[in-house]
C-alpha cells in the first residue's frame, strides 16, 4: 500500500475510535477523568495523523524539484562590470 492509502486507513480507524469514545461518553458520562483522558488521547492521535499527512504530501512535493535549464552560452560580461570579487574587493581598490 502507498503512504496515502495507509494514512487514509488510519484516518478511518481513528474516526471509528472517536465515534466509539463518543458513545462511551454518553453511556458513562463525560465527567470522569478516565473518559476525558481517552478523549484527549484520541484527539492527539487525530492531530498526529493530520501532521503525518501534511509531512507526506510535502515529502511527495519535494521529491520532484523543478529543473532549471542552464544555457551553454557564456553570460553577458556587462553583468559583472560593477561587481566586487568576493574577498578581493572591487577591481580599482586594494584589499586591506
Amino acid at each position: 500500500m502507498s503512504v496515502h492509502e495507509e494514512l487514509t486507513s488510519v484516518q478511518r480507524c481513528l474516526d471509528d475510535l472517536c465515534r466509539s469514545v463518543g458513545r462511551l461518553e454518553r453511556q458513562m458520562g463525560s465527567g470522569g477523568l478516565d473518559i476525558r483522558r481517552v478523549r484527549t488521547d484520541a484527539d492527539h492521535l487525530r492531530e498526529s495523523v493530520a501532521l503525518l499527512r501534511e509531512a507526506a504530501s510535502a515529502a511527495g512535493a519535494s521529491r520532484r524539484p523543478d529543473l532549471v535549464a542552464i544555457p551553454d552560452t557564456p553570460y553577458d560580461t556587462t553583468l559583472w562590470t560593477d561587481s566586487d570579487d568576493e574577498g578581493l574587493g572591487a577591481r580599482d581598490r586594494h584589499a586591506p
